[in-house]
């Protein structure tokens, strides 16, 4: 059947479908027609011709090429969405953590285990040097309104705080979970002015790579607590620093810690904890299989992070499959050498995104090899599959 190889460690709950499926699954495959990966940084991982298709188990994937993966034909899927309860429930633990200093009290406590019978007094004496504000009437500014940030929105309304969302690009999928009590900002100025906590939960890409940055910083309320579970890059470090030492934010909770944040006062840094539950590793390892076998299977994208998603259902002989880059004029050179062979399409969809392009083809009759090497040959076809 299919050949899945296995990078990182991935929940048997994702795995043991594909193998029912017939699919061969391991970390020793050497020429893999699909890879299943978390964390590992891929940038150097060297692909082979077979490989068509890789499918992240979480949601980020900035330790994936996706544009070089692109280029070359290769699809990689993310599971948007299949960690956001973990997330979320490590977010308002981290603004927990951001009010008062539950951390540091947790130290101190330690530090006078061997004081006896005063234990109970230098508890009572000590405990307001680690107090902090109450969560409830404060406001929070959520910045991505998807999966995660949805949930966030509507836990915090839970907890009686006054919630501002910003997303400009809100699906309408996640504005039907987020609820109606949440104010929807027109920009993201207006989070910066009002908000005492600040929620990350964007996508990290070249758009949102350093987007709070001094200005943005000099923008905000005095003693602003700024929660990160995003990504490292969407916060300027050395902008996060100077904000932290004058006391513009009060506390930063991350939970992507590298030598310069870790260095920083007020600064709690979480090791990467976010998506740490079985229960999240389950659902990103199960969707992230189940994704992967359908593009494998029958040519269909869903949730692809480089290429265009399309979904058709099968209804010819043979089907089609052609990722090319998205210019005029393609789709009729196929369709013009497909009916030069006297075959008939029985279905057809195209999606474009950005630079590339997706064609599925439904046919009502077997397509010979040379007439799908004549396709790959053609300019601008980066990948071309023949269904049966």
């Amino acid at each position: 059947m299919y050949n899945i190889k296995t990078i990182n460690k991935i929940s048997p709950v994702g795995l043991d479908k594909l193998k029912a499926k017939g699919c061969n699954v391991g970390e020793d495959i050497a020429a893999p027609d699909g890879i299943i990966v978390r964390s590992a940084d891929m940038h150097d991982y060297e692909v082979n011709p077979e490989l068509l298709g890789v499918a992240r188990a979480g949601a980020g994937y900035n330790n994936i090429p996706i544009d070089e993966l692109a280029e070359k034909g290769i699809v990689v899927f993310n599971s948007p969405g299949a960690n956001a309860e973990a997330v979320k429930e490590q977010t308002v633990c981290s603004m927990v953590l951001a009010s008062r200093d539950v951390v540091g009290s947790i130290e101190w406590v330690k530090s006078i285990a061997d004081q006896g019978d005063k234990i109970p007094t230098l508890v009572e004496k000590g405990k307001s040097n680690f107090a902090g504000p109450e969560l409830m009437g404060k406001t929070v500014g959520v910045l991505g309104l998807g999966a995660t940030g949805a949930l966030v929105a509507n836990a915090c309304l839970a907890l009686d705080m006054d919630v501002i969302g910003y997303d400009p690009f809100m699906s309408v999928e996640a504005a039907w979970r987020l609820s109606r009590d949440a104010k929807r900002a027109d920009d993201i100025g207006e989070i910066f002015r009002n908000c005492d906590y600040i929620s990350i939960n964007i996508p990290y890409n070249e758009d949102t790579h350093h987007m709070l940055d001094a200005k943005a910083f000099a923008a905000m309320r005095d003693g602003v607590r700024i929660i990160n579970e995003s990504r490292a890059e969407v916060v300027d470090d050395d902008a996060m620093l100077d904000a932290l030492e004058s006391g513009k934010v009060a506390k930063y909770v991350t939970d992507f810690p590298n030598e310069k944040i870790l260095g920083g006062k007020n600064v709690i840094a979480l090791p990467h904890l976010g998506a740490c539950t079985p229960e999240s590793e389950d659902r990103c390892a199960e969707m992230a299989a189940k994704q992967l076998y359908e593009y494998l299977k029958n040519g269909n994208i869903v949730n692809s992070v480089n290429l265009p998603s399309a979904k058709l259902e099968r209804m010819g002989v043979c089907r089609l499959c052609v990722i090319h880059h998205n210019i005029p004029g393609m789709i009729n050179r196929v369709l013009d050498l497909i009916t030069k062979k006297n075959i008939n399409v029985e279905h057809m969809i195209n999606k474009p995104h950005g630079r590339y392009a997706y064609t599925i083809i439904d046919l009502n009759d077997e397509i010979w090899d040379d007439t799908a090497n004549t396709i790959r040959e053609m300019d601008d076809v980066l990948r071309v599959r023949v269904l049966h």
